[in-house]
């Protein structure tokens, strides 16, 4: 993407409602919205975050199936979920919302027990050991994420990353927690939920076309 298409978006997301750009400075010193979700939607209804949205696609396809549900995208890389935003205005849906801001600030963003699931849709698995405090589903960031789920709360993985999967799988049993379905090859293996199946991301398509296959798990943390 071109510098000058960069700064189009940036400049649009400015104008966009669902987006959401605070400065690091104001969440770590309170963030408008933690435990007030409710403002900014006009609604009660349950949250779904996805965590490393990048073009959003999930977030939307998951708020096209799920009306009765608000689904938040949240990434550091604005000028990617433009793309997502835009799709949601020119949708009229009204239970999406972006925030730019870094995934590790996830728990200050919200109050305990303010969101009902988390999607992590292919992240990046981080394989180098320098890397492991990056990866998002190390025990550091697994804490943040159970500060601001509910007790009833689910965290989804979506990865063509083998490793992430195995890696993810063995710290779960390690520490005890909940492993409510896994699968290791989701289009070979039946039974994967509808949403696993049917809302594909950009890069997803991608390693479809390589052959890879693409592993979920679904767990809880409390």
């Amino acid at each position: 993407m071109g510098s000058k298409n960069k700064l189009k978006r940036f400049k649009e997301n400015e104008t966009f409602k669902n987006v959401i750009q605070p400065k690091r400075q104001e969440i770590q010193e309170g963030f408008s919205l933690k435990g007030k979700w409710e403002d900014h939607f006009g609604n009660k209804n349950p949250i779904v975050l996805e965590l490393g949205c990048g073009k959003g696609e999930y977030t939307v396809g998951l708020a096209r199936r799920n009306p009765d549900k608000n689904f938040i995208g949240i990434d550091i890389k604005g000028a990617r979920f433009w793309r997502g935003a835009k799709t949601a205005l020119e949708e009229n849906l009204h239970n999406v919302a972006f925030v730019r801001t870094q995934i590790e600030l996830v728990d200050l963003l919200f109050d305990e027990n303010e969101v009902a699931e988390i999607w992590i849709t292919f992240p990046d698995p981080q394989i180098k050991y320098k890397r492991t405090k990056h990866r998002m589903t190390n025990p550091v960031f697994l804490n943040k994420y159970k500060k601001i789920l509910g007790h009833k709360g689910l965290v989804h993985l979506k990865t063509d990353s083998e490793f992430m999967h195995g890696y993810t799988l063995g710290l779960l049993h390690g520490l005890g927690l909940e492993i409510c379905y896994a699968n290791h090859d989701v289009y070979k293996n039946e039974g994967s939920p509808a949403e696993v199946l049917n809302i594909q991301t950009f890069y997803e398509n991608q390693y479809l076309e390589k052959g890879k296959p693409i592993t979920y798990l679904q767990f809880k943390l409390n």
